[in-house]
Order: structure tokens, then sequence, then C-alpha cells
């Protein structure tokens, strides 16, 4: 057998054990090669029309050193469809590099296997669009209407790309490891994992989740989570990639003897170091502050990803915040302007960056400058704005202002857009006969110009339910004072839960400014100095006082001797299955209003793991909604609106004139003429009744 018949043999047998996300190493054919397979696409896909592109998105890792790149598609075209005038074509970042013919089968879906052209892949983020031409027309009906309804192909989700790559297996910079700690293939492989000493105290939870933060922002993965674990969990051990986060005297002493002789006593050191099973990223220092200052470092990514060393220093002088966070009023969609070409339906889509607490208010705008080729059917050509793909508006297409169009849009506010959005611009591009013309000939285009831009006014949202979680835990992309109650005896279940927490709310926090103060259960603080806080609180009846002395609170409440969850207006709990679930429940603190508390809880230290699981990923989140939620072992999720929905007040006159700074500066601007006017009467007044005077 020659090499490349056994290369094709290999690759077939692991092509029998594919998942999504799997990573797996071929046999040692010239290098250490590893493969990755991703799935293309959650959902199924769907061309409808003769003629629909999508687009799909594959990430390449910055470290991976890409070999090839396989398409593994699984299809099926409408059985009315003509296969000798039908296509499909490739294209990668823009690029088409494949065509096919749909297979035509009544029953049965089709695979197609396509290698994608190296020199069309780029690091971070490619474009796979597909581009269907389906058509079935007769020979003897040479004009019919193009769009058809039994026009169809669909590309099913269990679709996959199959990656083959190197990289290096020493890791020498800062920069490098934090790539690789949340790479794609450590994460789905769960080779990575943040250590903390068992018995943690404030400032090393804090530099932890800190850290934590900001490899969750730099983690392109929305399904799985950097877990927590403490130095004497086993499985620490077996993980190939940790950050170790500890102040000095805590170090367990085979990281102590990594890092050799250092002083650490008025300084914090952030250092590389691999032995022979694992790489570590080691955060220390003997003093607290320096330590989370240290964690707030490793939060900032712009920082990071200049450290091409193996360690750096951090010193009480050192600079590590991020620039605040500030809404823009006016955001511009595109910078260069964007062409679409071809008939029928084209779109494009923008994302909007907003703070998660920030939703869209009244009065906000989308303004869209655009133009379009002159040979359309503008009796059935029109474009439309989508919000997170919601119609919002459209306009038709007319041969008089082809050259320079506008459409002006006030969005709805019953949209109720929170966070991040995406903004999707559709055109519906028709020709006239184009069932009868060759249609390459006249190819019908858009461009959106660049004076294209979004008017927003924004507001805090208010209402504690995780449908707008992480409100209010986060406040303008910050932690927004964060008291989190833990047990005075922790365990690993605890552990992850705190990692699993702060990994999502680290997603969101774009800054690293934000305040978070640990306590265990011996040390919670007298009431007045919670008061300023957002509280969250991990445990159960048993082990946390703190949920026990407010359990009347709870939605869902533990029995009087604290071992199991009882039933309540909304759900009946059997007695043994109220041992064996575990709660997310979003109340208003009990210290002072217009503060959160997030009760994260269960009979034992495992269901809470379990619940938080719930709050760990984006994938996850989208699952819970109301504001108490059940879940067990079976995956079982149950969810629920305790607080009652409150009518929204109308914003009075004087509300809506803040927010809208353009009509404040009008009313400014009014007052000041106003104030001149007055001045000027009481002066004329005053001047005649001196004059009056002098005649008399």
């Amino acid at each position: 057998m020659n090499r490349r018949s056994l290369i094709s043999s290999i690759l077939c047998f692991f092509l029998l054990f594919i998942s999504c996300g799997q990573v797996y190493a071929l046999p040692d054919l010239g290098g250490n090669r590893l493969i990755y397979d991703a799935k293309l696409t959650a959902n199924h896909v769907s061309l409808s029309g003769v003629t629909a592109a999508r687009s799909l998105y594959i990430t390449l890792e910055d470290y991976w050193n890409v070999s090839d790149l396989t398409l593994h598609l699984d299809y099926q075209a409408t059985q009315l469809a003509r296969g000798e005038d039908s296509s499909v074509t490739l294209a990668m970042n823009g690029t088409r590099f494949y065509s096919f013919r749909p297979v035509i089968d009544d029953q049965k879906k089709q695979t197609l296997t396509v290698s994608v052209p190296k020199d069309l892949l780029v690091k971070g983020s490619n474009t796979l669009s597909l581009e269907g031409y389906i058509t079935t027309n007769r020979p003897d009906q040479i004009c019919v209407p193009p769009e058809k309804r039994d026009s169809w192909l669909v590309l099913y989700n269990s679709s996959f790309s199959t990656t083959t790559f190197t990289k290096n297996e020493v890791i020498t910079s800062i920069k490098a490891f934090n790539q690789q700690f949340v790479g794609l293939d450590t994460l789905s492989e769960k080779k990575s994992a943040i250590g903390v000493p068992s018995d943690s105290d404030s400032s090393e939870l804090a530099a932890a989740v800190h850290a934590l933060s900001g490899f969750a922002k730099s983690s392109r993965s929305e399904e799985a989570a950097v877990p927590m674990l403490p130095f004497l969990d086993p499985k620490l051990d077996e993980r190939e990639s940790v950050v170790i986060v500890a102040l000095y005297d805590h170090l367990p002493d085979k990281w102590k003897s990594a890092l050799g002789s250092v002083s650490v006593n008025s300084k914090a050191l952030i250092k590389v170091v691999n032995t022979t099973s694992q790489s570590a990223l080691i955060v220390t220092s003997e003093d607290p502050i320096l330590l989370e200052k240290a964690g707030r470092l490793l939060a900032n990514q712009t920082l990071v990803q200049q450290l091409d060393a193996a360690e750096k220093w951090v010193e009480a002088n050192t600079d590590v915040d991020t620039p605040d966070v500030t809404v823009r009023r006016d955001v511009t969609l595109t910078e260069t302007g964007d062409k679409l070409t071809g008939m029928m339906h084209q779109e494009k889509s923008y994302f909007v960056s907003l703070p998660s607490n920030r939703f869209i208010a009244d009065a906000s705008k989308i303004n869209l400058d655009f133009r379009y080729s002159d040979n359309l059917d503008f009796d059935r050509s029109l474009v439309t704005i989508f919000i997170n793909d919601t119609p919002i508006g459209s306009k038709k297409l007319t041969k008089e202002l082809s050259n320079q169009d506008q459409l002006s849009l006030t969005i709805p506010k019953n949209l109720e857009i929170s966070g991040n959005f995406s903004v999707t611009v559709a055109f519906d591009l028709e020709l006239k006969s184009a069932g009868c013309i060759e249609i390459s000939d006249q190819m019908p285009w858009a461009f959106i110009t660049k004076e294209t831009m979004l008017q927003l006014n924004t507001k805090d949202r208010t209402d504690l339910l995780f449908n707008n979680y992480p409100n209010p835990f986060l406040r303008d992309a910050s932690f927004n004072k964060l008291a989190v109650l833990l047990p005075e005896k922790m365990d690993s279940y605890d552990y992850l839960t705190i990692g699993n927490l702060f990994h999502l709310l680290g997603k969101y926090a774009e800054a690293n400014t934000g305040e978070v103060i640990f306590y265990h259960a011996n040390q919670v603080p007298e009431d007045k100095k919670l008061e300023p806080y957002n509280i969250i609180t991990i445990g159960s009846y048993m082990d946390n006082p703190w949920i026990k002395k407010h359990n009347k609170e709870l939605f869902f409440r533990y029995s009087e001797e604290g071992s199991r969850i009882v039933s309540n207006e909304k759900m009946s709990i059997d007695e043994e299955y109220g041992k064996r679930i575990g709660t997310l429940q979003l109340l208003e603190s009990p210290y002072a209003p217009g503060y959160g508390w997030l009760a994260v809880t269960g009979a034992s230290s495992k269901y809470s793991y379990l619940a938080s699981n719930l709050l760990a990923t984006e994938a996850a989140k989208w699952k819970v909604f109301g504001d108490g939620v059940v879940t067990d072992v079976d995956g079982n999720i149950q969810a629920f609106r305790f607080k009652k929905q409150s009518e929204q007040e109308a914003a009075g006159i004087l509300d809506q004139i803040a927010e809208r700074s353009d009509v404040l500066g009008f009313v400014v601007v009014l007052g000041l003429i106003l104030i001149m006017v007055l001045l000027s009467l009481i002066l004329l007044i005053r001047k005649y009744r001196k004059r009056a005077g002098e005649q008399r």
C-alpha cells in the first residue's frame, strides 16, 4: 500500500467516529498532525427559490498550522429539480472554488466531500458561501416565473468541516499560552482548567475570576467553559494546560520549584512554565492587592496579546486597566461600503456591539444610504431591513432613485433589543423576464454606502429576569459591584460553580475595572455593608447560613429541616425529587432596591453546580428565562416567572427630552433665545421709562 492510500484509509476509518468539536491525532506521518471536526451549522440551512445564497462560518485558530480543510456536506434537493440544469457553487472568503450538480433522490440525503484550497483560508473567521441555482422548469416552459416554491435545497446540520493542522508543543510566551488555553481544540478535549487553593481567600478568587473573564473573552467557543478547580482535585493534574492563581505561600511546592528563586513580596509575577506533562501560567504574589491586579491584567486582552515574553512583572504603578466602555450614539455599519451582486434575494448582515445592560430606547433610527442597478423590474424589487431577523420596514426600489436612494426607519420599541444585536439589509433584485434571458448578461447589483448609520438612544435594563441576564451583574460591560457569598467549607463542585458563573459574565465583560468580592459563610459582613452590592449566593440551606437566613424570600424554598426544596404555587415537587434538583433564582437584594440577588442553590453542591451549567455558556443561557429555573440530572429544565409584570410607565416629557441629545440641544438653544428676548424687553422697558421720566 502506497503512502497516499494509507492516509486515505486512515481518514476513512476516523470519519466513522465524527462528532461536533472532536479532536484526534493522526499517526505520525511526518509531524504531529491533529484533526479538528466542527459542525458547519446548528440548524438545517435551506436555499429556497431558483437562486439563493447562504453564508456559514469556519473558525481557524491563530496557532494552527493548517495543512488541509475538508467539507463534508449532507444535503437533499427538491425531487423536481432538473439535475442537468441545477447547480450549487461554494465560495470561501468571497472566492468561488467548487461547483456541483445536486444528486436527486426521492428519499435519501446525499453526502459530498470537498477540499478547500489552502490559499483561500485565513486565520480566525472564514466565510463559506453556498450559492444555489435550483430549477424545476420543463424544456417546453421557456418563460416562467423564476421564483418557485418547489425550488429548494437543504443543507443538513450533520454537515461538518475537518481541519488538519499542527501546532507548537512548547509554549514560550504568555500570548501563545493565552491563545492555546482557550483554543477550540483545547476546550473541546477538556484540556484546560484554572487552579486555585483549596481554601482560597477573597483575593485569590477575585484574581482568578478576573483572569477567567479575559480567557472567556478570547475564547471563540460558545459551547465550552473553562472550569475552576481546587489544587487538591486530581482532575487538575490531568489537564494539559492550567492557570495557577494563588498567593505565593499557598502555591504547591512543584509550582514554586518551577518558578525558581523569585521575590514577589512587592510585585506580582505572571509566568509560563512547562513540565513534562503540563503547560502552566502561574499568577502569584505575596501581596493580595497585587495578585488581584495581575488577574485584572489577564482580563485586559489587548495587553495580553502584546506579551511575547514568558513572564510579566506587575507592580503597584503598572497600568492594567482597560479604557472606559462608551456607548456611541452614532454607529457606522460599514467603513468602505458593501456591494451585493446577483438576482433575487441578496443580503448583508452587520454586528452591533452594545453593553448587555443597555437596551434600545425610543426614537432610535437606522438611516440606510444605497444605490442599485437600473435594469431591475421595479414593480417587484425592494429593500428590507431586519433587526435580529425581525423585519422593521421595506421600501420599493425605483429607477429614478437608482443612483442615490435612502431609507430611514425608526426602530420599534417593542423589539426590546438589549446587548449585542445584528442588522441585516436584504435586497430583492428582480429582473424582467428573468426566466427567459441569460442572467449573467444583466447581473443586478446593489451597493450600501459608508454613509449608512444607526442613531441609538439607549437605557439601562432594570427588570430582574434571566431574559436580560447578565443584568444587573454587569453595568456598561464591567462587573457591577458583586458580592459572592460562599459556603464555609467548599468542595470541587463549589469551585466549578464559581467558574461557570464567571465564565459567562466574563465573556460579556469588556472592561476589567469592576469590583468583585468573595465572602465565606463565617466572613459575611453586617447587612449595611452589603447594601451597595449585587449579591450572588452559592450553596445549600445546610452549608450556607445566609441562604438559610433568607430562605423565606426564595421562590423555591427549602423544607424546615433544609434537606430538600418544596412545592410552591408554580410547581409541585415530590419529596425525593426535591433532594436532587438545582435552582437558579433571580430576586431583588434584601438590602437595597435596584440591586439583584442571584441564588444558585440545590440540596447539595452537586445540584448547585448542575444549575450553574445553565449560566456557563452562551449556548446554555438561551434555555433559561423568567426569574426561577429548576433543572435535574436528566436534563429537564423548567423556567417560571414569579415576579408580577409591571406595566411600563410612559416616559414623561422631561425624560424623553433628556434621552434625545438633538432635542435637548434644541431646547437649550430655544431657552437661551427666550432669555435674550426677555432681557431685551426688560432693557427696552427701562429705556422708555427713563425717557418718559426725563420728559416730565
